[in-house]
Parts: structure tokens; sequence; C-alpha cells
């Protein structure tokens, strides 16, 4: 059964397909992107049974969820195609079918060229897109591509209602000396954030792994959760570090055989496991609520990169009462709270700055202004850390 806001934001996307080409819909991790989009598909194929649909996302395990999702609501799977944006920019000359309507899953990334060719390719076709975060970190907008943006509740209202976990969340301290290696780094990758050899030389090193597993310790020692490394180097020396003190942890990567992946995630489910250290395999899509902790060992200046890792441990699950988000890069001190309310419209029209010129000041304020700046209590833990805010503030 469909919740309120899905039925609601479901509505509002039909109302904009009757006045709209290309349609972008911003729902925040966590609040079941996936079934709103087998919806909408169930609800054209009711008005035209012969309508043709291609649904793309970028990950295969993005297209198994989205098949899974169909499935178990009992679709018509008839003329509806599910693939990868890889396999479809390869194919696209030779597809035996034109499209009615594409739908793009995790839609921040379809101002890659992969994407954009759909566009040219199919001029007649109406394009649908779904995300959490319609912004990127050059600061474009998404106007060229999709005609309107449709917005559901912000994370807060998801909270208050239930629909989203509350959460405790630790940070590094402005002049600690994790702070300081990463205010350090100056050189940037291809796509604008820190370059991954530079934070890979400076943080991959035994006594930063050690506070790693030392928050761990800390503030989760008995949950279950995700770590998010840098690299594959880093996620391993995390994983093997854990290990060596007694955690149940393992890393998965791009180069993780697939049945080896499915036997890891099949376990951390269970509570076979109780670590994972990823390396952006579980920033997107990845559906298993009561992950119990995040921590974010890698530093991003990308708004999206962060607010899909945090909403990781944002699904609500019987038996969870919260999630400990462990900022061990200072992230909070760049972006707020993960319950900031942020301007999507203006990001989506491409007014929202995300460049390094926004961050200048991080340093100079720990109390970034969000929607629960009246919360934050900075309360000293240990000589690392400190409490931003607890899930007792956001309850009341």
């Amino acid at each position: 059964m469909l919740r309120d806001y899905q039925i609601d934001i479901c509505s509002r996307v039909s109302e904009a397909f009757e006045h709209h080409r290309s349609v972008m819909v911003q729902m925040p991790t966590g609040t079941g992107k996936t079934v709103v989009l087998a919806e909408l598909v169930k609800r054209l194929k009711m008005k035209n049974e012969g309508l043709k649909i291609l649904i793309v996302a970028h990950r295969r395990e993005l297209v198994g969820q989205i098949k899974a999702t169909i499935k178990r609501m009992k679709m018509d799977s008839r003329n509806i195609t599910v693939e990868s944006i890889q396999t479809i920019s390869r194919r696209i000359d030779a597809l035996d079918f034109i499209p009615s309507l594409v739908v793009i899953d995790e839609a921040h990334h379809a101002l890659a060229n992969t994407y954009k060719m759909m566009w040219e390719t199919w001029p007649d076709v109406k394009f649908l897109g779904l995300t959490a975060t319609p912004c990127r970190l050059n600061g474009k907008g998404f106007t060229d591509l999709f005609d309107i943006l449709v917005q559901s509740w912000d994370i807060p209202t998801f909270i208050k209602a239930k629909w989203l976990s509350t959460y405790d969340f630790v940070s590094i301290k402005a002049d600690s000396h994790t702070q300081q290696l990463i205010s350090s780094l100056k050189k940037r990758g291809a796509d604008g954030d820190y370059q991954v050899k530079e934070m890979d030389a400076v943080l991959n090193k035994r006594p930063s792994i050690e506070r790693l597993y030392n928050c761990v310790m800390e503030f989760a020692r008995n949950r279950k959760g995700f770590v998010y490394a840098i690299n594959i180097s880093h996620a391993r020396s995390i994983a093997e570090y854990y290990q060596s003190q007694g955690v149940n942890a393992v890393a998965i990567d791009s180069h993780t055989p697939v049945k080896e992946r499915e036997r890891f995630i099949s376990s951390f489910r269970s509570g076979g496991l109780q670590v994972l250290v990823n390396v952006d395999i579980f920033s997107e899509g990845f559906d298993c609520p009561d992950v119990e902790f995040i921590q974010l060992a890698r530093p991003t200046l990308s708004l999206a990169k962060y607010l899909q890792m945090v909403g990781r441990g944002l699904r609500p699950s019987k038996g969870k009462k919260n999630c400990m988000i462990i900022d061990n890069v200072g992230l909070y001190r760049v972006f707020g709270l993960p319950s900031q309310i942020w301007d999507w419209q203006s990001a989506f029209e491409g007014r929202m700055k995300m460049r390094e010129e926004r961050l200048k000041s991080r340093d100079e304020s720990l109390k970034i202004r969000d929607n629960h700046s009246s919360f934050i209590i900075n309360q000293k833990i240990n000589n690392e850390m400190y409490l931003v805010v607890s899930h007792e503030q956001l309850d009341s």
C-alpha cells in the first residue's frame, strides 16, 4: 500500500505530465523512490497497455532492485524494459523499439553524455527522472533536460512523521588532527571533488584507521553499519584492521564478484556481518533499513554524495531506535546536518553555489544555519570528536 506522501507525489507528477514532456522528481533518500517509480509506470500502463517504457539505472544492483519491485507490486511487465545506462549507451541505435517513456533512476547523473544521447536520439519521447539530490558539484542545473521539478516533503517533515529515522550526529572538531589533514588537501579530480590519490596518501594510514575504529567502539559498538571509504585500498585497510580487532567486517567494491557481494549483503541483513566497508557501492539505491550506524571516512565536496551516504542510515526499521552518524572527516562543517532544508529548486535551475567558494568559511563557524540549529549542543566527547546533535533533540 502506498503511503500518503507517495500518493501525493504520484498525483502531482501525473498533473505535471499533462503540461510538460520531461519531469524530474525529488524525494529524500529512504522514502521509497523505487516504489513511486513503479506506481507511476503502473498507472501509465493502465491508461495505455501498449505503452513502451524504458527504465534506466546506472548500476546493475539498481537494475535488479527495480525489477524486484516491479515483480513485488505484481505489475504487468510487458513492454517494460529495465537496463543499465551502460547497456543503453552501447546499444541505443540497435534497440528493437522506441520507448514512449524513459524513466531515469538516480537522475542527478543525467547530465552525463551517456544520458544526454537519449534526449537527442528520441526527441519526441517523454522523460521522468527521480533523485534525492537534484544537484551537481559543478553547479550546473537540469533545465536543459527536464522542464519542471516536482518535490516531496523535506527531511525534517519525514522525521517528524516517523517515515525517516532520527539520528545522533558526532563529528571531528575544527582543531582536530584529522581536520588539519583534510584542510591540507589541495588537489582536485576531474569532477571537481578531492583527488582520490591525494586523499588516500593523506588518510590511508594506520593512525587514521585506528581513530576510525576507536570511534566505532565508542559510538556504535553493538550496532551494524556502513563505512564509506576513499578507494579500494582504503576500504580493505579499514576492514582488515577492524577484523584484527575482532569486528566482523568486510570490504566491498566494484571488483568484488557479484555472488560474493550478494553473500556479504545477505549476511549483513541477517546480522552475521556487523560492518560493510564500501567505496560508493551503497551510497545510492541500496535498501537495508536496519542500518544502525554510518561512518564517513572519505572527505567530499559533493552535497549529493554526502546526502546519499548519510541517507542510507535514515530508513526506519522495527527495533531500530535511531541511527548513529560518525563524521570522521568534518562533512558537517561543509554541509550542515542531514536534515537541513535545501533549496532544491535553485539547484535544479543551476542557481545554487555548489563549488568551493561556498565553503571557504566552513571552519569559521561550527554552527551551520539549518533547521535544527537551536538543538546543536557541541558537547565534547573525546579529544577529536564532539556531539553535534542527538536524536532526543530531533524528537522534541
